[in-house]
Formats: structure tokens, sequence, C-alpha cells
């Protein structure tokens, strides 16, 4: 099994400041992420002035006056920002990646160099942007939020369609948090059976255990929100981990792939091997045995430790002669 790619998810938890976004790239690195994920657009080109917040967005911003384009006009990072965030990574030893949200955040995640884009669930029905982004990139995650298997086919048809070889799908619910009975962490297989890609889960429930799961389940990638603290007024801190988390979930995905890494065969293990005497039992004298006196129900038993012999040869003791003198708790030898 390739070791599970974990992304860490900052998107616009740093409120549109630069300082709280090289706090999270600390703290992805810190927890041993292997990316550490923002959000590229322009607020112009991704909503209408028309465009009303998701419930989710008024109830964890606290505000119902302004409208998506005004809330994410204060989330927005300008090229330079990206350039600094970017040199930041490297020092810090984890990898940048972004999600663009229009046409022109591609064109500019393709010009900074990036090989690999993230699909976010609300582009999965857009043509024009799934078009250009098989264009551009050579590797390609589609996230599935909100998604049927014939959009996530439609999707996936445009990328082959483009040649891309290099696709892969996160399982995904846009809901934030995602009620737990709505997670259906099943479909994640389904999804990589029917299109026989790399799967992963994008996770917005609360905690950490679902991710955990999903790397049980056999996800190779995992995608998380991250943030400084979840009190901050922001739509997606509150369904977000905070850094102790963060260092938390990785910790445990990576525990689990070392517990699903085995070769599949049940046999002792190197690490037990030397317990097999301990934990095992042998045939033991019950009571003193003269030699020439025939093993019985009634002189024999069963104790630690386990380095005679084995109980299963029970049947094969019985009736067969001491060859010479036992006492009590000593191992029976033929």
């Amino acid at each position: 099994m390739s070791k599970v790619i974990i992304i860490a998810e900052a998107g616009v938890n740093h409120n549109g400041s630069l300082e709280n976004a090289f706090k999270l790239v600390d703290a992805a690195s810190e927890a041993g992420v292997d990316y550490v994920k923002f959000q590229t657009f322009k607020a112009d080109k991704l909503v209408s002035k028309s465009a009303k917040k998701a419930e989710y967005q008024i109830t964890n911003t606290g505000n119902n006056e302004d409208s998506q384009l005004a809330m994410l006009k204060q989330l927005e990072l300008s090229h330079a920002d990206h350039e600094k965030i970017i040199t930041y990574c490297r020092e810090k030893g984890v990898h940048f990646f972004s999600t663009a949200f229009d046409l022109e955040s591609l064109q500019y995640l393709k010009e900074i160099g990036l090989d690999l884009v993230k699909i976010p669930s609300g582009e999965i029905t857009n043509l024009p942007y799934l078009r250009k982004a098989a264009q551009l990139f050579s590797k390609v995650i589609l996230s599935t939020g909100m998604s049927s298997m014939n959009d996530i086919k439609a999707a996936v048809d445009v990328f082959k369609k483009e040649k891309i070889k290099d696709i892969s799908i996160l399982h995904c619910n846009t809901e934030y948090p995602t009620p737990m009975n709505d997670v259906n962490l099943k479909a994640m297989l389904t999804i990589k059976d029917v299109f026989e890609t790399p799967v992963g889960y994008s996770d917005h429930t609360l905690g950490i255990e679902v991710p955990i799961a999903a790397v049980a389940l056999g996800a190779n990638i995992i995608e998380k929100h991250f943030t400084l603290d979840k009190t901050m007024e922001g739509p997606d801190h509150a369904a977000s981990l905070e850094p102790e988390e963060l260092k938390n979930m990785v910790a445990a995905i990576r525990n689990i792939e070392d517990a699903i890494s085995g070769t599949g065969l049940k046999e002792p293990s190197p690490s037990e091997m030397k317990n097999i005497k301990i934990a095992r039992k042998s045939i033991i004298a019950a009571k003193e045995i003269k030699k020439g006196e025939r093993f019985s129900e009634e002189n024999l038993t069963v104790k630690r430790p386990g380095d005679g012999i084995s109980p299963m040869q029970w049947d094969d003791v019985i009736g067969k002669q001491a060859n010479k003198d036992f006492y009590e708790d000593d191992l029976i030898e033929l």
C-alpha cells in the first residue's frame, strides 16, 4: 500500500491575512501533512452580486446582511500573497497546493508551476471550467460533494477526452459540518469500483474519526479543513480542526497505514513469536506419576508454559506409559 496523501485544507481560514496564512503553514508543517491547500479565486469571477450566502456561511459568520460576494472579497489572496505563501511552504518543507474557482485562477496556478489541480465540488458541473482544467493540468483531484454518479462520470469523461490519465476522486459531502448519518462512506468504495481510480475522502465532519475510517477502508487521499482557532469569524472555521487535532489526525492515519499494511496471511507476527511459549499451554503432570504408569485423564492436566507437548496431542498421550517418574507440574515427555 502506498502512503496516504494528507491534504490540510487551509482554504480561506486565513481570513484574508497573510500572517494567518503563514501560521496555517506552520501548523500544517508541524502536523506532518503532505500538502497545505489554499483557495485561489477572484470573488467577482466566482459569484454574482445577487448570490446569497449558504445557511452554514450565515451561521458561521454571524452575518446575514453581507452577500456571498462581499464575504468572499475579504477572503481573496493576491498573486503576491500566493508567491509569498509558496516560498514559505518550501521553507517549511510542505507542498503548496490550491483549488482554483474560476478560469483565470486556473490559468494563474498553471503559470506559477503547479501540475496538480483540485476541482472543488461546486465546479463538477461547470463544463468550461472542467475543460480548461483538463487542458492545463496533467493531474486532477476531483471532489464530489452534492454529486451523483452521473455527475462524476460526466466530469471524468471531460478529463479522459483531454487524455488526462492521473485522476483521483474524493468522496465528499458539502455541508459544514456534515452530519455523521450523511457521510455515506461506502460511496467512496463504489466510486473506486466504478471509475477504477485512486479514491479518497474530503471531510467536513467534526472530529477526526471519519478520515481515519476512510483510510482503513482504503482511501488514498485525505483532505481536511483546519484552522488556527475554531471560534474565529469566517465561513469554514467551525467545521475545521485546530492544530493539535490536525496533528492527532495525521498520527492516527499513519498508525492505521501500518496496521493495514500486512501480507493478509494469518500467521504469527515477529513481535508475538516470543510470547507463544508464555501464553500457550503444555501437557503437565497433575500429580506424581511413577515410571511405567499409564497417562490418564486423572494424572494429567494442561497448564502454562507452552514449551512442552501441545494439548492438541492430548489424545496421543493418553494411554501411553511414563518412561520416567514425574512430579506434580512437571512437563510431560514421551
